[in-house]
């Protein structure tokens, strides 16, 4: 009883706070999202909102059940867990269900749960424990191909399902690499090869080309004209000249075309309001009719009348954008962006390098989906279809995001046992 006492006053109340919050108005919104008048009760479970509050309600008892479990269980078996969930991303590429284009779902009856989302919980916990190793030193070359080998893994996996979006996420954990050391200069090169890619696609190569050779002449007047550096300019160039040549067999060849579609939309390029841009046209006229205090709840006109494909889903947030208005948009990005603080405030007190790197994982991949999400409802992000957490329907992506939370609020809360 000593124990649960101490437990409970060590549990961070702001982070569980917020997140009963977040799930809550989350329900409210797939309640409206989906609402219709000729069904009553909202436990109705041939309704998403009576689907989504049993999972809820599972998600609530995970949530629970993580807090009675000893913290070093999560350190101990983090490989493990990880080892399971690849063997999962395998087994449902071999026995799986497709579900809007993606075999990503294992599905029994009317349950399905998608492997994918718990694929981001494994690799903050094998990320966590590999470079929570006594010798381990992520500005060495050999760590960081394991750890990159860690994160890359589950991500092909997710890749060979036709899940592009999910896979992209992976990205957001070399932010975490950042913070425990790596060198910047990979994020940099990282930004270079997206600015380079979205240039090549939006004004051609040989206007690119041209920038290279401007920016080459530039910098050349500017820094040290000796011999090594004038050939490390010359191979840089040479790099980017090739990546850029390759930009175009990696959009005819590699891309969906829906996801080309959807590339071209973002850059401007292809105005389709009655196809590839159709979701986000739609998003962006029901988050502007909200005005600046909305329609109010289940009001909303574009909702109502289902103007906006996955509604309750991936563009949950034009929802909030259309009956509550710019102010509750703001609350909600506000609540999200407190979360994250908190986390990484969180993640900086731990006493183990385990805890604190599992914190900026998760914080990592949560704002990577709300950056995304928010963004590619109101057109600054192409659509990759990735849900926005504790607000978009769905068990799979509700249940792995708790699980993810829970279990920092549970190292958190044990931190003051470690010495």
């Amino acid at each position: 009883m000593r124990n649960e006492t101490r437990l409970l006053s060590n549990i961070d109340r702001p982070m569980v706070l917020i997140y009963l919050t977040l799930v809550l108005l989350g329900w409210l919104n797939i309640y409206s999202a989906v609402y219709d008048e000729s069904y009553s009760s909202i436990f109705d479970l041939s309704q998403r909102y009576g689907k989504q509050l049993l999972w809820i309600g599972l998600g609530f008892l995970i949530g629970i059940l993580v807090l009675l479990v000893d913290a070093k269980f999560f350190v101990a078996f983090a490989f493990p867990v990880y080892g399971m969930i690849i063997l999962l991303l395998v087994f449902v590429l071999l026995f799986g269900v497709t579900i809007a284009g993606s075999k990503s779902w294992f599905q029994v009856g009317g349950f399905a749960l998608q492997p994918a989302e718990f694929a981001k919980f494994g690799v903050a916990l094998a990320l966590a424990a590999f470079l929570n190793r006594r010798y381990a030193d992520i500005s060495k070359l050999r760590d960081q191909i394991v750890a990159g080998l860690i994160i890359a893994l589950p991500a092909l996996l997710i890749l060979a399902q036709n899940d592009t979006g999910s896979a992209l996420v992976f990205v957001s954990f070399y932010f975490v690499l950042f913070r425990e050391g790596m060198s910047g200069r990979l994020m940099i090169l990282a930004l270079i090869l997206v600015i380079l890619f979205l240039a090549t696609l939006f004004a051609g190569h040989w206007i690119v080309f041209a920038g290279l050779l401007a920016v080459l002449l530039v910098t050349i007047f500017f820094i040290k004209r000796n011999l090594p550096n004038i050939l490390s300019l010359i191979a840089a160039l040479v790099v980017s000249v090739l990546f850029v040549l390759s930009t175009e067999y990696v959009y005819e060849k590699v891309l969906e075309p829906h996801q080309k579609n959807r590339i071209m939309v973002l850059l401007g390029k292809n105005v389709d309001l009655s196809g590839a841009g159709y979701n986000v046209n739609q998003s962006k006229i029901a988050i502007g009719s909200g005005g600046f205090f909305g329609k109010g709840y289940l009001n909303g006109t574009q909702t109502k009348y289902n103007f906006v494909p996955e509604q309750s889903t991936d563009f949950i947030f034009c929802t909030v954008g259309e009956e509550w208005g710019f102010v509750g948009s703001v609350v909600i990005i506000a609540l999200y962006i407190g979360l994250f603080g908190r986390i990484i405030v969180v993640a900086e007190r731990q006493r183990t390098p385990f805890a604190r790197i599992y914190g900026y994982g998760v914080a990592s991949v949560m704002f990577f989906h709300f950056a995304i999400n928010v963004g590619m409802t109101i057109g600054l992000a192409p659509v990759i279809g990735i849900p926005l957490p504790y607000f978009s329907y769905g068990g799979s992506s509700l249940w792995a995001f708790t699980l993810m939370l829970f279990v920092f609020i549970r190292q958190d809360a044990n931190r003051l046992n470690i010495l």
